[in-house]
């Protein structure tokens, strides 16, 4: 079966995570998925696959010498699919030989060439779109169709050398709360790769550093008619602490390595209201002064309006993931062969947001990110170049074989 295939059939699960959600993995159907990913792995003769109660799930496909001398090499993929556009039900076409023109996705929907110039990358390949209602889901269901269709090769090939394979599929990646919770000594992989990324060839290693920032602003109601001098209205400090922060300094308004101040989410009457954001940068240091600009705003407020007007909680999701790779560049060396080998060409940019790599790099397993063959994601735009999906899938089989006898 090829990768896109694979994908098709997962689009029929709705997986997406709920940051609001206390539970592990954040909802249910991420678990009915794995059962599903854990039986098709089972089918295939991955014997040991597996899931466990936080959602995560494990499969080995072993070492075709009795004591390889590489590392174990990992592949990883998250469950999950952002809520940042509707994602279900999904409604898939493929679009045949595209000339680089215009995509009706259905009546009313167009995506345009001019408004999505990856498309030129893409042209006289075939691709997966779906009708411009929902996302499609490659973040990161094609991660983890592609990881499969790796396993397939090599287990209808067993006299194609490797070492130990591990594969592990982790939920909860889009809300930062599926990798914490991911068994790394029980994988058991000296080194992995996430295969998370956007087109086919890149090869990343830096992400943002990121924090969370959640504003919480507590104002006094009172009739309007004698609210003079008593009144503070929630929603009006919130708008204004919004509103101290740099215009410039916002997603739509940055680019490559320039971090940002990210809302995400505001509620507000007058007696409360709140704020949520994502603070992201490359640098550590600039991240933090993210944070500290965040607080002295609160500060300055909770002074003009009363002391416990504003607070804010800030918590850390991951760091980037660079230095960790740096010190185990074989990584990036082995990838960029494995990508010019089934004719491509590698790049490295570096990631304006983060993979579970992140977070496993400094968990103790070093894990730079592969593309996907896939682009627009997060969008009602998202598609998958079916030719770049079976180059990603050669590149893996080329990266695992490459490890077979490679002394670290």
């Amino acid at each position: 079966m090829r990768a896109y295939e694979r994908l098709i059939n997962y689009t029929k699960y709705p997986t997406v995570s709920d940051v609001k959600s206390f539970t592990r993995p954040s909802t249910p159907t991420q678990l009915e998925f794995g059962k599903v990913l854990v039986q098709e792995m089972l089918e295939l003769g991955i014997k040991d696959a597996f899931m466990d109660e936080c959602g995560c799930v494990y499969g080995t496909i072993p070492a075709t010498k009795d004591d390889p001398k590489g590392p174990v090499i990992g592949f990883l993929a998250h469950l999950d699919v952002a809520s940042d556009a509707p994602c279900f039900p999904v409604k898939t076409s493929i679009v045949s030989n595209y000339d680089g023109g215009d995509i009706t996705l259905s009546e009313g929907i167009v995506m345009k060439s001019s408004d999505y110039e990856v498309l030129m990358d893409c042209v006289g390949h075939d691709l997966l779109v779906t009708d411009g209602t929902t996302l499609l889901g490659c973040d990161d269901k094609a991660g983890i169709a592609e990881i499969l269709t790796m396993a397939e090769y090599f287990l209808n090939n067993p006299d194609i050398p490797h070492g130990t394979i591990r594969i592990g599929f982790i939920p909860d990646e889009e809300i930062g709360r599926g990798a914490d919770l991911f068994d790394v000594e029980k994988f058991g992989a000296d080194f992995a790769y996430t295969v998370d990324g956007g087109a086919f060839g890149l090869v990343e290693y830096e992400t943002f550093s990121a924090y969370s920032a959640d504003i919480t602003v507590n104002g006094v109601s009172i009739h309007p008619g004698v609210a003079k001098n008593k009144m503070v209205n929630a929603s009006l400090v919130a708008m204004e602490f919004n509103s101290m922060l740099p215009s410039v300094e916002r997603p739509e308004h940055t680019e490559h390595r320039e971090g940002f101040y990210h809302l995400t989410e505001m509620t507000g009457v007058v007696e409360k209201a709140t704020l949520s954001y994502l603070l992201r940068d490359h640098e550590d240091d600039l991240l933090d002064k993210r944070a500290e600009t965040v607080n002295n705003i609160a500060k300055y407020l909770n002074e003009k309006y009363g002391e416990g007007t504003v607070t804010v909680e800030i918590k850390e999701w991951y760091r980037n993931m660079r230095n960790v790779i740096k010190e185990n560049w074989h990584l990036m060396e082995q990838a960029y062969k494995a990508v010019e080998k089934v004719g491509g060409v590698p790049r490295s940019n570096p990631v304006r947001g983060g993979t579970d790599g992140s977070q496993l790099s400094f968990m103790g397993l070093p894990c730079p990110n592969l593309g996907t063959g896939c682009y627009n994601a997060h969008s009602r735009f998202e598609f998958a170049s079916i030719q770049s999906m079976d180059k990603v899938v050669e590149s893996l089989i080329e990266i695992a074989k490459a490890y077979t006898d490679y002394e670290v």
